[in-house]
């Protein structure tokens, strides 16, 4: 395998104009509540709340690009949103290897990511395949 329960990887991403505007191009989710600075204060928000998937995105970054070797796929992917993201949010991503089975070639991650104020936005488990 690839790697062994308890690695760790740590990265940072930002939540730039750019992001949230070619999110909202591609999938063109126009809901208020990220378009609308008004609209967001209104509910009770610092203003507008990006999109939960763009940590999505950032998720397969990660799988896609920064393990050691490309030769994966993810399997499952479970996320739950704790605090609302904002624009120029900068984000700690923080991924620990919980589990691996060699016997499928799977490795399993928990992981966070927290806002620049150490608060956890987003937590969940990652499970992906080792192609072989």
């Amino acid at each position: 395998m690839i790697l062994k329960k308890g690695d760790n990887f740590k990265f940072g991403f930002k939540v730039t104009q750019e992001i949230h505007t070619n999110f909202i191009g591609l999938f063109n989710d126009n809901n208020p509540l990220h378009t609308d600075h008004q609209f967001a204060l209104n509910k009770g928000f610092n203003g507008r709340v990006m999109h939960g998937n763009i940590l999505n995105g950032f998720i397969s970054f990660f799988i896609g690009e920064c393990l050691p070797t490309k030769d994966v796929i993810i399997h499952s992917q479970e996320i739950f949103f704790k605090n609302p993201v904002y624009l120029n949010d900068e984000l700690s991503f923080n991924a620990t290897v919980i589990e691996t089975y060699e016997s499928v070639n799977t490795i399993v991650f928990n992981f966070t990511f927290k806002n620049d104020k150490e608060k956890i936005v987003a937590k969940g488990k990652i499970q992906i395949g080792e192609l072989i």
